[in-house]
């Protein structure tokens, strides 16, 4: 639906409610309150059809008094929405000096004082008045938020959930007004559930920008380093590879849980024997940390390629630039420990299908000697059932015949199976004795 639609709706709702309101009748003010619902709701349900951004874009060119009575009809959960997409004179009709809020958003907003940086929740826009800030941080910001915040500073804030597609050429660059962007993955490790987070970096104008859709350790880490060590940050470029470093940080300490798991796991492997169910478990427990180690090794290798990318800039100082080296000397020596633990996990996976084969094997074994012990007792049960047997046996009576044939089977079966054992027991004697030269 257009305008055109909307107003057609509030002039036919003002026309027949006008003639309603004029008719004496009886129960007048029942039939009046079920008309005034019933273009309600008709309103109501175009709203619900209805995107933020075309909410705001009717709202804006409708008449004063059609816009109060098309904003009546806003379900109270979108109206702070809908205000981020009106003009400030829109909004003043509407709802007077009511200011739309940072709702399902957290923003923060950081200044650097004495060496130490001060953080400064935002909730309304007011709040950036008379801030110099040297980072903002953006989580889950609306494409509203993002514009109004950007052209507050002038600058374009992109959404990072549109920017997981990109190649890895166009994730790090510079605008043509020198801003830098740089789009990278980094790690969220919770139990059961690891995955890689898209954020975008911006500096402008001595400013980092940062947007992702949820809140991550790395973050929390730097802004209490930052508030709690004086001198820890002297600007934009310090932070973001402070969050670079930290995000390293974080793959090392993901790695070092890896090895605690695996830990674990081989002494489950290297033990006697293990159940196919226990297999099963341990097979499960080796794909997720080798899932785990995959997500470190790319995001080690993204975080390596910012690192480049920004030293080929030439923005960062002497001290910055050393500090930059030694991330990249921290994530080579990453890299060999998910190397080693690749190779680890193999052999573990390895070992645990060896002993699902060995299970498997024993079963086999089991069921070829049930064979064999029965085979004579297959043909002596021929023999017994054919018509020669009743000629050997005339004169004796069935019940000692037939005794005396099972009992002779039972004894015939018995031998096999010992004779069997006593070829396996001797078989293992002699792979023992023999030694590697």
């Amino acid at each position: 639906m257009s305008k055109e639609k909307v107003i057609e709706l509030l002039i036919k709702q003002r026309r027949v409610e006008g003639v309603v309101h004029g008719q004496v009748m009886p129960r007048h003010d029942m039939i009046e309150t079920l008309v005034h619902r019933q273009h309600s709701a008709e309103l109501q349900n175009f709203v619900a059809r209805t995107t933020t951004e075309e909410i705001g874009a009717i709202l804006e060119s409708l008449p004063a008094q059609d816009g109060i009575l098309f904003w009546q009809q806003v379900p109270e959960g979108r109206q702070n929405e809908v205000l981020w997409e009106v003009s400030d004179a829109c909004r003043e009709q509407l709802v007077g000096n009511r200011e739309p809020a940072f709702d399902a958003t957290q923003m923060n907003a950081f200044e650097l004082r004495d060496g130490r940086l001060q953080q400064i929740p935002i909730e309304s826009r007011k709040d950036f008045d008379g801030i110099r800030p040297v980072w903002i941080d953006l989580i889950n910001a609306t494409r509203a938020e993002r514009s109004y915040v950007g052209a507050h500073f002038g600058v374009t804030l992109p959404d990072p959930g549109d920017m997981t597609d990109l190649e890895v050429s166009t994730r790090f660059h510079i605008e043509e007004s020198g801003d830098i962007h740089l789009h990278s993955n980094f790690l969220l490790d919770r139990e059961g559930n690891s995955r890689s987070i898209p954020v975008i970096f911006i500096v402008h104008k001595g400013i980092l920008f940062t947007l992702r859709n949820e809140e991550l350790p790395v973050f929390r880490l730097q802004r209490r380093r930052a508030r709690t060590q004086p001198g820890y940050v002297s600007d934009c470029n310090d932070l973001l590879l402070d969050l670079y470093g930290a995000d390293v940080e974080y793959s090392a300490d993901s790695l070092e849980d890896i090895y605690t798991t695996l830990g674990k796991v081989g002494r489950q492997v290297l033990s006697e024997a293990i159940s196919d169910r226990e297999a099963a478990a341990i097979l499960g427990d080796i794909a997720e940390e080798e899932d785990l180690n995959g997500r470190i090794r790319g995001n080690i290798l993204d975080t390596q390629r910012a690192i480049n990318f920004l030293i080929r800039c030439k923005i960062l100082s002497t001290a910055q630039f050393d500090d930059a080296k030694q991330i990249l000397q921290n994530i080579e020596s990453l890299n060999s420990h998910t190397s080693f633990l690749f190779d680890k996990i193999n052999f573990l996976m390895d070992a645990t299908i060896g002993f699902i084969n060995i299970n498997q094997n024993k079963r086999i074994n089991q069921l070829t000697v049930f064979g064999v012990v029965f085979m004579p007792l297959n043909i002596l049960a021929g023999v017994g059932g054919m018509s020669e047997f009743s000629m050997m046996t005339q004169g004796i009576p069935w019940p000692l015949a037939y005794g005396g044939f099972l009992l002779g089977a039972a004894l015939i079966g018995a031998l096999t199976y010992v004779a069997l054992k006593h070829f396996e027991r001797r078989q293992s004697r002699d792979v023992k004795s023999v030694k590697p030269s």
